[in-house]
């Protein structure tokens, strides 16, 4: 309630006469935000809470049967005159203690017609949990006795013995992910697999039960009480929740936090016990179930729970940190006031915040959340029209009717009908349609710069790739990565005790065959001389093929430029197969960009539109772009990258498929394009160097651009 509400109201008469008090069973707590006292009131009996100022907390405790409101009313402005609240915020708060079921009264007809705004709105709440296809909650027990049973064991896990486990297995899963991260990230490439949704699922129930778990066990710590757990339809997943909400009316604000944490550091503690037990175990269903509890407990714990954004976890634990109670619910208020105050020009709106901090505050939170939430929502309907496309269909008529259709509804309503606009109504009309005729224009009929990226590799138009010819360690690295080279200049070596070990037996047989040759010259005998001089021949070309592999040892470069190895430091002592690429030597006086065009951008290249300019811009260096001085289209569909670094085995971002340890094949067809490079001075160009090309589009409006994306994506999700 804010005191800056008027001091007369024409509906004073109404309420004036009332005699009512508080219940009874309400308790009041003092809580502190940002040096500013806040009172809790608590109802035990429906475990609800509600939260004062201290000038209406002062009103509020003045109520009782025996005065009446307005006598409660003339003893507070007599008290305070500059901080008692005015008579319409009397109204309002007594409307809202009414029905939050917190005061004794017997209310006349006309009083209870007064309060009827507030049980519609109340209503409306209600008809939300329940219309809210993506989060339904269903209570189905009382789990208050069970904790007080296990208050022991609560303490412990809430103890410093447990805080040192705790960091103790944060140390050793961090160790375990680390050494195991390239079997991490591929078996994440399968985590929606159809044969991983049961143990995906398994896991999720566990890290969320764990979850609760843990709100519950620090809200009982510290003297709360539990009395609400059930199931949560959680976009038609069931998991299981607990209601922990009489943490709010804790006075200490680091009892309220650690309460509001205690989810996801139990989740957290779940994650790094799944950790150590995936990397110990082999492919199998502890195997699975521990692996989806690892990447669950994380990857909930940073979008969801963690985010402020979103009225989770991190949203509570905000607001205490910043100070500022019902931060979700005053900061559209303070969108509200602002859209009134300064372009509809109610000089009577009020802002909710107490100071000009708390204004900016409040407003920042307000844009970045409702932001946020589209984002999120708008991924969770892709996710579930992915598996489910009847059921995305039915969320996104349903997102679209809840946040297009009825807020315009609700918007033309409050236009024509509100009081708060008598004074202004043509101005804020006048506003509303001329913002609504200016959106139109600025996004259907102003034009915009327009293009398409895609992802590609850059190769020297020459180069000459380097392989080993002959079996070998690597044991010196004679030319680094980037220098240049001329052609027979020594870049590794290579060395094969078993090839030097070949050719001393090799020549030991030769020596032995040229005495019994002697031998034989000597008894002249032609059939044994023949024999003697065939066998000489084979050990001397298996001799010189010997000598060619010592040769080959060391490996050269086969013509001059830039040799290019970057992963020649690794193979260092490594046993090497004949055939083993290490590098290639490239030409650095020209570069072309090879790009690879998706599916739903085909329709660009059969046209006309890839006149205008095209740039290229490498990973490393997005600043530097580079000038493409002719493009090669080839109409023909491939399915092999160009190079393994664009696609998902390698960090890319073109989906290959699975079967194919090379990285090389791809899902779908693609189109390529080749772009010929202006090679600028002081760019540094390197074969084999990733990046996008952009190709600049006529201009067109947003509105075109919009609606073609969202074909396209369609198009190449659901096939339509």
């Amino acid at each position: 309630m804010n005191s800056q509400g008027r001091t007369f109201s024409e509906s004073w008469h109404r309420v004036a006469e009332l005699r009512i008090g508080l219940r009874p069973n309400v308790r009041v707590r003092r809580q502190m935000f940002r040096g500013e006292k806040w009172y809790v009131l608590h109802d035990p009996f429906n475990n609800s809470f509600f939260r004062l100022r201290p000038e209406a907390h002062e009103f509020a405790i003045r109520l009782h049967p025996e005065r009446t409101v307005g006598q409660v009313w003339e003893q507070c402005l007599a008290r305070d005159p500059d901080g008692a609240p005015g008579q319409e915020d009397v109204i309002a708060l007594l409307g809202q203690l009414y029905f939050a079921n917190l005061l004794f009264c017997e209310l006349p007809a006309d009083s209870a017609r007064l309060f009827e705004r507030y049980s519609d709105k109340r209503q409306r709440e209600i008809r939300s949990k329940f219309l809210n296809l993506m989060f339904i909650r269903i209570p189905l027990l009382d789990p208050e006795n069970l904790l007080r049973r296990s208050e022991a064991l609560i303490r412990w896990l809430t103890g410093p013995a447990a805080a040192a486990l705790w960091m103790l297995l944060a140390l050793l899963a961090g160790k375990a992910v680390l050494e195991n991260w390239d079997t991490l990230a591929h078996e994440a490439r399968s985590v929606l697999a159809f044969d991983n949704l049961i143990p995906l699922y398994a896991g999720l129930v566990l890290v969320k039960l764990l979850h609760e778990i843990g709100h519950a066990a620090l809200c009982k710590r510290f003297g709360g009480e539990v009395h609400t757990m059930g199931v949560m339809l959680m976009v038609f997943t069931p998991l299981p929740y607990m209601d922990a909400t009489s943490s709010w009316s804790f006075r200490s604000r680091r009892q309220r936090i650690l309460v509001g944490a205690a989810g996801m550091i139990f989740e957290l503690f779940a994650a790094f016990c799944a950790a150590l037990l995936w990397a110990n175990t082999g492919p199998g269903t502890l195997h699975s179930v521990a692996f989806n509890m690892m990447l669950v407990a994380s990857v909930s714990t940073v979008v969801f729970n963690a985010n402020p954004l979103l009225r989770y976890d991190g949203y509570y634990i905000l607001s205490d940190l910043a100070g500022i109670p019902n931060l979700n619910t005053r900061s559209f208020a303070q969108l509200k006031y602002l859209a009134e105050h300064r372009l509809f020009g109610c000089e009577h709106a009020q802002s909710p915040a107490g100071s000009r901090r708390e204004a900016l505050w409040l407003t920042g939170y307000g844009l970045a959340s409702g932001l946020y939430r589209i984002i999120v929502y708008g991924g969770i309907i892709l996710f579930v029209a992915d598996r489910f496309l009847l059921a995305g269909l039915l969320m996104a008529v349903f997102c679209m009717v809840t946040w297009g259709i009825l807020p315009a509804g609700r918007l033309a309503g409050y236009l024509a009908a509100s009081p708060r606009l008598a004074r202004n109504r043509p101005r804020a009309v006048a506003v509303s349609l001329g913002a609504l005729l200016f959106c139109l224009l600025f996004l259907a009929v102003v034009p915009f710069p327009s293009g398409f990226r895609a992802p590609g590799i850059l190769e020297a138009q020459t180069f000459l790739r380097v392989a080993s010819e002959a079996p070998g360690q690597l044991t010196e690295i004679l030319a680094p990565s980037g220098t240049r080279v001329e052609r027979g200049t020594p870049l590794l070596r290579l060395e094969n005790p078993e090839l030097e070990l070949e050719l001393r037996a090799v020549a030991a047989q030769r020596a032995e065959l040229m005495a019994l040759r002697q031998q034989s010259i000597v008894a002249e005998g032609d059939a044994e001389r023949e024999m003697l001089r065939q066998r000489l021949a084979a050990l001397e070309q298996r001799r010189e093929k010997l000598e060619r592999q010592r040769r080959a040892l060391l490996i050269k470069a086969g013509e001059a430029g830039v040799w290019v190895a970057p992963e020649s430091p690794e193979l260092a002592g490594s046993w090497l197969t004949r055939g083993t690429q290490f590098g290639v030597i490239v030409n650095p006086e020209s570069f072309r960009f090879s790009a690879v065009v998706s599916q739903e951008e085909a329709a660009n290249l059969f046209s006309d539109s890839l006149a205008g300019e095209a740039e290229v811009r490498l990973n490393g260096q997005a600043g530097s772009p580079l000038k493409v001085r002719r493009s090669d289209f080839i109409p023909f569909q491939h399915e092999r990258l160009p190079s393994a670094a664009l696609g998902w085995l390698a960090g890319g971002e073109i989906p290959v498929s699975g079967k194919d340890d090379s990285g090389l094949q791809t899902v779908e067809p693609f189109f390529q394009i080749f772009a010929e490079l202006q090679n600028p001075s002081d760019a540094a160009l390197f074969h084999g160097q990733s990046g996008r090309i952009r190709f600049s589009l006529p201009a067109e409006p947003l509105l075109s651009q919009w609606a073609r994306k969202l074909r396209q994506l369609l198009q190449r999700r659901y096939q339509t």
